[in-house]
């Protein structure tokens, strides 16, 4: 449990860190930026077919590939109706702007909110793994997930800060996207920990809520300034870091 505990909060410190870098380098190329979320997006993809997908039809025995596919598509599925019952909360960090800087400031903040939103079941992705009991594809999803943080971090700075958003609640609100991952962990790990009839649907959920990520959001990220020839490479190098890894560890 300690190294659970330990796990969540590495990967939501990811997330803070990322941060620091945001203040510390305010204006961070795209380009830049795009290739770092690729190779996590390449990390995170590896991590969720080796550490989570292929665990999921091991686990499920006779239906294994029916609770995987469901699985999948369930996690999936949730994301996006996630996606569409993202409040608009222009008021969430209690600024009050002038009228004509609330559109851009709710953009901000939901902006924000998606990433806590979006962070609670890659936590559980997380805590699932260590739920398995593989220990090391566990430590391996997390560092995906937590790579992926730091990028996250490094680009919700500038956008909150533009938008009129005081530093202090600008980290704040950063450390809050992090705890919810923390959270989101522990209540995965505890999850399959108590039931473990649940672990292969589990876990294939969990692979199909960073399916849904990848493709509907850091794919398209990186693809968005100019940067897709290099943000592809840098996917297939994450990828494959994490493949070498897994083989490697196994």
């Amino acid at each position: 449990m300690e190294l659970v505990l330990l796990t969540a909060l590495g990967v939501g410190g990811a997330t803070v860190i990322g941060a620091v870098i945001g203040f510390i380098f305010k204006n961070i190329s795209h380009k830049f930026s795009d290739i770092v979320l690729a190779f996590a997006a390449g990390v995170m993809l590896a991590a969720a077919v080796l550490g989570l997908i292929i665990p999921s039809l091991e686990y499920g025995g006779k239906y294994g590939i029916i609770i995987t596919v469901a699985g999948i598509f369930v996690g999936a599925v949730c994301l996006n109706l996630i996606d569409k019952l993202v409040p608009h909360l222009h008021k969430f960090v209690g600024d009050e702007p002038e009228s004509h800087n609330n559109a851009n400031l709710n953009k901000v903040l939901l902006f924000v909110l998606a990433i806590a939103i979006h962070n609670l079941p890659e936590g559980i992705a997380a805590g699932v793994g260590f739920g398995s009991g593989d220990t090391t594809q566990a430590l391996i999803i997390a560092g995906g997930i937590a790579l992926q943080n730091i990028p996250e971090g490094m680009v919700i700075i500038s956008p909150m800060i533009a938008a009129g958003i005081r530093p202090r609640k600008t980290f704040v609100l950063a450390m809050i996207t992090g705890l919810v991952e923390v959270i989101g962990t522990l209540i995965g790990y505890l999850t399959v920990s108590i039931s473990t009839a649940l672990l292969p649907f589990a876990l294939a959920f969990a692979g199909g809520t960073m399916l849904y990520v990848i493709s509907d959001e850091m794919i398209p990220e990186t693809h968005a300034h100019g940067s897709e020839r290099g943000a592809t490479y840098a996917l297939l190098i994450g990828f494959c870091v994490m493949l070498v890894t897994d083989v490697m560890l196994g």
